[in-house]
């Protein structure tokens, strides 16, 4: 009996012990039936140089920090991304495993705050998919920076925090003790139980896809790079494209394309060459972290070594798909040797941070990522020209005179010139201005006005006007130095579109989807625009543009009420030259 008793005090002693722990609180992120995401500040403590006491607002400290993304949905996380809302004058040194998401490459100012994406695991999966392999359901990030003003016993926690990715829904986020943040962001309201969070991903005007491995092996693996245009009506002319290799990766050899640098110091004196050490580096191309890439001239498209890749050797340029979509894209290969520590055969490392170093010439915004995706990125559309984009004019039928260019005083009115004024180059129209201020008997202005010197103009002169229709004659002027092959401009018109017929002597459509632009280029054997050329008299010290044949645009009178169409009918509203803002000169 006294052993019954003895055993009896001891099982209850040890349920005492344990009913603690079995009732203690599970951890935050287990009650997150969403994406759990937390920040959690580390450690920290003054760097150099020491203000303080003096100034301690200038005062740099060194952070260490961890973000968190955890997928306890339902459904796998693609390409994640979360922002982070710094406010201490932050400067991220490094971030282990993710990038920021808009290409900058690090150390980098974040202080206005920036968005994570992830690098060497993007996609999330859930516990379902895997079981509940926490290894593939989360991202742990690694923040080392430098920020200003905080100091012990504060903490420089972020504003705020939040998931971007579309679909979900995040509360306000909760402090935890001193130094970590969190929430947990679920699927949002409006979207239905069957409807997948992950939709497909929009196009862009340019994508750049770093494409799935071709070829891989313990030590590298082929990768495909694309460069593709979306824009209809902008083209890329010598694209130079570069990346961030994320674990010193670098270029052996490639076909398609070439780097702007061929230099393997860095390989032979860095990582890769201690491990690499039997490798004939001279035999590779390129080791540097962010290399640049540019396209191969057209010669190199049937070479047995260099060329061979579809979509290849354009010499840098990417025409709009409207115009011809087998020249709308950019391809290469490339092999990539890995080192020593990203020598996993799967998943390969691909690179981050694609950037394209040349935009396209529409100005629109261009995102890409590794991992052979594009990003969602705002839809093609009009574009709001950076180049030439104040090249307006004033004129039509009841017009003699045309205005060009405007006075270095912007409370000044422009000068008007004669319209054939129009066929001279701009540093020649000065006479012209004279001639004509004296026949209209208009006083010069002081200082006199100058010329918008934009590269191409484009003529557009209403030539008749009947009831039945009306037909415009539309010449274009190159002014640069340089030849355009593959011309083509747009044109856009808000009321006459609906009554195009044709256009003669010239290449036209409406851009699909785009109901009031046109689209122009030359018909074969005329689609090169010459550059300006000097006169064959050098004493007279005259020039001449450059000119397309003249093309013809016809349109049929469509009646809507309440319309005038004399008024913002014939006349174009914008107009479009090689995807830059042009002169439209009537």
């Amino acid at each position: 009996m006294a052993n019954f008793h003895h055993t009896l005090t001891i099982f209850l002693f040890a349920l005492t012990i344990s009913l603690p722990i079995s009732l203690s609180q599970p951890p935050l992120n287990a009650t997150c039936n969403g994406i759990f995401v937390s920040y959690a500040y580390t450690t920290g403590y003054p760097i150099a140089p020491n203000l303080l006491p003096a100034d301690p607002t200038h005062q740099p400290y060194r952070f260490e920090s961890t973000l968190t993304v955890l997928n306890n949905g339902l459904e796998e996380l693609k390409s994640w991304q979360v922002f982070v809302g710094f406010r201490h004058r932050e400067f991220l040194v490094s971030a282990s495993d993710a990038v920021l998401a808009d290409g900058t490459s690090l150390p980098a100012d974040v202080s206005n705050g920036t968005v994570f994406a992830g690098s060497s695991l993007p996609d999330l999966k859930s516990a379902a998919q895997t079981a509940g392999d926490v290894n593939r359901m989360r991202a742990r990030v690694g923040l080392v920076g430098t920020q200003f003003g905080v100091g012990v016993p504060n903490v420089p926690l972020p504003a705020s925090l939040y998931l971007v990715n579309d679909g979900f829904s995040c509360p306000p986020m909760t402090k935890l003790g001193t130094n970590e943040l969190h929430l947990c962001c679920i699927k949002a309201a409006s979207n239905s139980p069957n409807t997948p969070l992950n939709k497909p991903r929009k196009t862009g005007d340019v994508t750049i896809m770093y494409d799935d491995v071709i070829k891989s092996d313990d030590t590298n693996y082929w990768a495909q790079v694309t460069i593709s245009n979306y824009n209809p009506i902008g083209r890329l002319d010598n694209w130079h494209l570069s990346w961030d290799w994320m674990r010193d990766e670098f270029i052996h050899s490639m076909r398609g394309a070439y780097p702007y640098i061929i230099d393997t110091s860095d390989c032979i004196f860095g990582r890769q060459g201690q491990y690499y050490q039997g490798m004939d580096f001279s035999t590779a191309l390129n080791c540097e972290r962010a290399p640049i890439i540019i396209d191969l001239p057209l010669t190199k498209a049937n070479d047995t070594n260099l060329g061979l890749v579809p979509f290849c050797c354009r010499n840098g340029t990417i025409l709009p798909p409207e115009m011809d979509h087998t020249k709308s894209k950019s391809a290469f290969l490339m092999q990539v040797f890995k080192n020593a520590p990203g020598r996993e055969p799967n998943p390969d490392h691909p690179a981050s941070e694609l950037e394209d170093k040349r935009h396209v010439q529409s100005g629109l915004p261009m995102w890409a990522t590794g991992e052979g995706r594009p990003e969602p990125v705002p839809g093609p559309q009009w574009p709001s020209f950076g180049v030439c984009s104040d090249c307006q004019l004033a004129g039509g039928l009841q017009h003699h005179a045309v205005q060009v260019g405007e006075t270095k005083i912007a409370a000044e009115p422009a000068l008007l010139l004669p319209s054939e004024a129009l066929l001279v180059p701009f540093e020649n129209r000065t006479k012209y201005m004279k001639d004509w201020a004296k026949v209209k008997k208009m006083a010069l202005p002081n200082p006199s006005p100058c010329g918008d010197n934009c590269g191409v103009s484009i003529n557009w002169h209403v030539d008749s006007d009947y009831k039945s229709g009306w037909k415009a004659r539309i010449t274009l002027f190159n002014w640069g130095e340089t030849d355009f092959a593959d011309w083509f401009a747009a044109v856009q018109l808000d009321r006459a579109m609906p009554g195009f017929e044709e256009v003669y002597s010239f290449n036209g459509s409406v851009i699909p989807g785009a109901n009031n632009t046109m689209f122009l280029q030359g018909l074969p054997g005329l689609n090169y625009l010459v550059a300006e050329k000097d006169g064959s008299n050098p004493r007279k010290k005259t020039s001449y543009s450059g000119h397309a044949a003249v093309g013809y645009f016809y349109s049929r009178r469509r009646r809507h009420r309440g319309l005038m169409w004399l008024v913002g009918t014939v006349f174009r509203r914008k107009c479009t030259s090689m995807g830059k803002s042009a002169q439209c000169l009537l």
